[in-house]
C-alpha cells in the first residue's frame, strides 16, 4: 500500500533548505516505500498553519499529513500547532498522539510536556510532530506501525478482523507454525 504524505513545517527560523526535521521525516516515509507529496515551511502562526493544513487535506491527494514543530515541548507561547489543527479537525484521533508520548516517555521525562495532538479531516490523518529531528525521528518510530491500517479505515475499506485472522493462520500453517 502507497501511503501520500505532506509535510508542514511550523517555524519563524527554517526555511525548505535548513528544515533538518522534515527532511528526515522525508527519509523515513521513503525508506517506507511510501511518497512525500508536499513539504512546505509555514509562519508560527495559527491561521497560517490552519491555511495550510486545509490546504493539504483539501486539495491534495496525501493520506497523512504531519506537522513538524510548534507542538513538541508545547509550552512555548508560539507553539500553536495543536491549536490550528483543532480548528481544521473533523474529529481528534487521541490514541496516536497517547501512543507519541509514551514511546517518548521512555527515552525522555520532557514527552510529557508535549501538546501534540492526531486528528482527521475528511479521509485525512492530521499528526503534530516535535520540531527537532531527534524528536521527530523518536515519536515516528512509535507510531509508523499503525499507519496502513489507519489509511486503510480512513479510505472506507475497513477491517477484517476474521478475515485478517484467516490469512494468518493460514500462512503459519503453511509455514508448518501449527501443530
Amino acid at each position: 500500500m502507497t501511503i501520500k504524505f505532506a509535510i508542514i513545517t511550523c517555524s519563524d527560523t527554517r526555511t525548505l533548505e535548513t528544515d533538518e526535521a522534515g527532511q528526515k521525516l522525508e527519509e523515513l516515509i521513503a525508506a517506507e516505500g511510501w511518497e512525500c507529496i508536499r513539504r512546505v515551511v509555514e509562519a508560527d502562526e495559527r491561521p497560517f498553519i490552519a491555511g495550510a493544513l486545509l490546504d493539504a487535506c483539501d486539495h491534495t491527494d496525501a493520506d497523512v499529513v504531519l506537522t513538524c514543530g510548534g507542538s513538541g515541548s508545547g509550552l512555548s507561547l508560539r507553539d500553536v500547532t495543536p491549536e490550528a489543527t483543532r480548528d481544521v479537525a473533523d474529529r481528534e484521533v487521541p490514541g496516536i498522539a497517547e501512543a507519541m508520548r509514551v514511546h517518548s516517555l521512555a527515552i525522555t521525562p520532557f514527552a510529557m510536556l508535549s501538546r501534540a495532538i492526531c486528528a482527521q479531516r475528511g479521509r485525512t490523518l492530521i499528526i503534530n510532530l516535535p520540531g527537532s529531528t531527534k524528536a521527530a525521528t523518536e515519536n515516528w518510530e512509535g507510531i509508523v506501525a499503525a499507519l496502513p491500517h489507519a489509511v486503510k479505515m480512513m479510505a472506507g475499506e475497513g477491517h477484517d478482523v476474521q478475515g485478517d485472522l484467516s490469512k494468518k493462520l493460514a500462512a503459519a500453517a503453511a509455514r508448518g507454525e501449527l501443530g
